[in-house]
């Protein structure tokens, strides 16, 4: 089988380029400018080129140079960029100044040409002013040379136990395919219309419900508890250790307050004097063991475990967006929160990967 190059713009931690990594692809290439999320990218994909930078500093010829590739090795492109410039004004977006980092990644795929690119974004992006922000984009790669395809993809029906919602945009080089290949974005094979449940919060993380209170978040932790389901045997695969598994201590009138609230309960299941205690509407939610986690966040400290009184570990927090255990985390436990919630979970980003595939091996 043949291994195709990526090229991940806006990689973060890594979630996107690790769903790619496992369906067979070749990592040759990150870019952010957080560097906390560098240093687990670069301890995760040692064989990478990564680099910690601004992305509008970089051009294609760069990315070239830094890693070896020829142009036509450079199969795909992929990446989530911010798009903060939306205006409705008539004004095309990519030329807004708050869209810089968005145009540069318009700007790398026209200048590198690869096989197939996938952006992925919030799925509010569609709805946005109408449609007009999500026709711009497909516009914008249109005029570049793409035939350009746009879905919103839920994580719970790939295999990943949370309902997260994201909105892929994917396009075919037309001067590599031109008409005679189409993309098909993957068939849901877990929950909501299909046959098969999709994944809960109990299948995610049951198995992890061992650890003590004087763990450090450095230390690595033997296994206690056997796999309950195919989930956790797949998260621990190649795993020895359990990682990034140390708990937050709460203090006792918090973990008294967290008490109160039932499997898959909120606030609105505390007393009427308590309910008012967080000034946001999703505070003291905790999970419901029999479903698929809500989105997993940043690590505010809102979310808490289906039984224990207190947030979910950093290793849990992973386990829900779909992390195998071998991927460690690197920083403090707030940086490592914040990575695990802002990544592309990897099975979602897995299930894509395979589908390019398809359409890559058409042209091999």
């Amino acid at each position: 089988m043949k291994r195709y190059n990526v090229i991940d713009l806006f990689c973060g931690c890594g979630g996107f380029s690790k769903g790619f990594q496992q369906a067979g692809f070749d990592i040759r290439f990150g870019i952010d400018m957080w560097k906390d999320a560098i240093v687990t990218y670069k301890h995760n994909f040692p064989s990478a080129v990564v680099l910690n930078e601004d992305i509008i500093n970089i051009s294609g010829d760069d990315i070239l140079n830094k890693t070896g590739m020829k142009k036509d090795e450079v199969d795909v492109i992929i990446g989530g960029p911010p798009c903060q410039g939306f205006s409705v004004s008539g004004k095309r977006m990519i030329d807004d100044e708050r869209n810089k980092l968005y145009k540069s990644f318009v700007g790398l795929v026209s200048e590198l040409k690869p096989k197939v690119f996938v952006m992925e974004n919030v799925p509010g992006l569609v709805r946005l002013f109408k449609g007009q922000v999500a026709e711009q984009v497909i516009e914008d790669f249109t005029s570049v040379g793409y035939k350009v395809k746009m879905k919103i993809l839920s994580a719970d029906n790939y295999g990943v136990p949370q309902q997260r919602k994201r909105v892929f945009f994917i396009g075919l080089n037309e001067n590599v395919f031109g008409d005679k290949v189409d993309y098909e974005y993957p068939a849901p094979f877990m929950g909501t219309g299909t046959d098969t449940p999709a994944w809960t919060c109990k299948d995610a993380i049951g198995d992890l419900d061992f650890v003590p209170e004087d763990r450090s978040l450095g230390e690595k932790i033997p296994y206690e508890i056997e796999p309950q389901c195919q989930y956790q045997r797949d998260m621990r695969k190649d795993s020895e250790y359990v990682l990034n598994h140390s708990i937050t201590i709460h203090k006792e009138k918090t973990r008294e307050i967290i008490a109160l609230v039932p499997d898959g309960g909120n606030y609105k299941d505390l007393p009427e004097e308590l309910q008012n205690t967080r000034k946001v509407h999703i505070a003291w939610t905790r999970m419901d063991s029999q479903k698929p986690c809500f989105t997993i966040d940043t690590g505010h400290n809102h979310h808490f475990h289906y039984k224990e009184n207190r947030v979910p570990t950093v290793r849990e927090s992973a386990r829900i967006q779909s992390f195998p255990d071998n991927f460690e985390f690197i920083g403090i436990k707030t940086s490592q929160l914040k990575q695990v919630g802002n990544a592309v979970p990897p099975l979602l980003a897995e299930a894509v990967a395979k589908s390019v595939i398809s359409v890559l091996d058409e042209v091999k």
